[in-house]
């Protein structure tokens, strides 16, 4: 009861929050044609017949942005996730539906959107500014800001076709953070740039976030959504598959994309026992079927079932499978994520190049991982796969997601997510 108690209390709060975007049933049909004459006969009206399909790239959207928040829209190519963009900041106008907004946009969609590829980079600083809606003197007085962080020298001064794609991105995101939006929107921009440049662009995300400024963010970098994200809207198709806490998005979204999503399948509790200590009863597993991960566990360095390990410590991961059908040289994985669903490490068989075998139907399998502990003192989320390729398509023949919870105990914690085990020494020197 006090659960539930609880999960009313986070959804009134969320509806008293003032929304800064608000889409209510926004549709967008584009009509597609066989052949470009049937485009010209309907247009003309010279026939009585439908000549085009309707395909819905959004179907009956609704959600809010709210004030302050950080929020992802994931799902596969063609999902619908540009077009919304493009909807909400302007460029396209909805079939059906409505976009309300309730702040300054800044956005950066497609490279190069909004930029005159005849016109210099300071020329575009300036036209961008203006379509956002500042004055030249707004404008003139950001300027230093905006060169100092796209950092691309004397190219300023040259027509931006002349551009490589790093620094096109570079101008484009300096502009469109430096000029303080209320609303920041991004759409994969970030996948461009060295890591540097990606460094300084996270680092003004922080920024934004801690301004209570709102972002809405584009992203097939899952660790990113994963960091960043306050929640996470799922698209499919051109639908909306759910939003909330960006882990569980993510796990739904990984089964979307091997095609094995079943809204309709109960998670948990299996047979009714109780699970083991350290063993996840919600956890999330789903897979063609062909084979099961029947048992999985954590073994101490002395050979012991614990999910508590001591930093620096041996400590084996295993799994034992099941094979329901033949299976030709299946990949046994584990991987280990954080709380907020980010991936830390993790490995397989392929990758370590063992066990490339085919299997038949019937076979029990046990795979161990042997290695040290090297992860921070924490809490951390143990999942598992068999998966493999039929006919050079990835299948998932079982996964296990979140199955056990991972207790690292240390004395000591350095940054980060590892300790690179750093042997310090102190010496005096003597000028020469």
């Amino acid at each position: 009861m006090a659960e539930t108690e609880n999960k009313n209390t986070d959804n009134t709060e969320l509806e008293q929050k003032e929304a800064a975007i608000a889409v209510k049933n926004l549709t967008k049909i584009y009509k597609l044609y066989s052949r470009n004459r049937d485009r010209v006969k309907e247009a003309l009206h010279l026939t009585r017949k439908t000549l085009h399909k309707d395909h819905y790239a959004l179907s009956s959207i609704d959600m809010n942005i709210y004030k302050g928040e950080t929020v992802g829209i994931i799902g596969t190519n063609g999902s619908g996730k540009s077009t919304i963009l493009k909807i909400i900041t302007g460029v396209l106008s909805p079939s059906e539906g409505e976009v309300i907004v309730d702040g300054r946009i800044s956005a950066l969609l497609e490279l190069g959107a909004g930029f005159n590829m005849e016109y210099t980079g300071i020329e575009n600083v300036y036209l961008n500014g203006t379509m956002i809606g500042f004055s030249k003197e707004e404008i003139d007085a950001k300027l230093d800001s905006i060169l100092e962080f796209a950092d691309i020298g004397d190219f300023v001064n040259q027509p931006v076709k002349t551009y490589s794609s790093g620094m096109f991105v570079r101008l484009a995101f300096a502009v469109a953070i430096n000029i303080d939006p209320e609303i920041l929107i991004v759409d994969e921009a970030l996948s461009v740039g060295d890591v540097f440049f990606q460094a300084k662009c996270y680092r003004k995300f922080d920024e934004f976030k801690a301004a209570g400024k709102t972002i809405l963010f584009v992203s097939h970098d899952l660790s990113s959504i994963a960091k960043y994200c306050d929640r996470v809207i799922l698209l499919d198709k051109g639908k909306k598959l759910g939003e909330g806490a960006p882990k569980q998005m993510i796990d739904i979204y990984k089964q979307v994309l091997v095609g094995q999503y079943n809204a309709e399948k109960k998670k948990g509790k299996k047979d009714g026992n109780q699970a083991p200590v350290g063993v996840n009863p919600e956890e999330l597993d789903y897979g063609s079927g062909k084979a099961e991960i029947y048992d999985c566990y954590i073994k101490d360095e002395n050979g012991l079932e614990s999910n508590a390990i001591i930093k620096g410590s041996r400590f084996t991961i295993g799994m034992k499978v099941r094979f329901k059908e033949d299976c030709s040289s299946p990949i046994f994985a584990y991987t280990i994520k954080n709380s907020k669903g980010t991936e830390i490490t993790g490995t397989n068989t392929m990758f370590e190049k063992t066990f490339l075998e085919n299997v038949k139907a019937g076979e029990d399998k046990e795979i161990t991982f042997t290695q040290e502990m090297t992860l921070q003192g924490g809490d951390y989320l143990l999942s598992f796969g068999c998966t493999g390729y039929e006919n050079n398509n990835f299948t998932v023949y079982h996964r296990r997601y979140d199955a056990i919870d991972l207790m690292v105990i240390s004395e000591k914690n350095t940054v980060g997510y590892f300790d690179m085990n750093s042997e310090i020494a102190v010496q005096d020197t003597k000028e020469s």
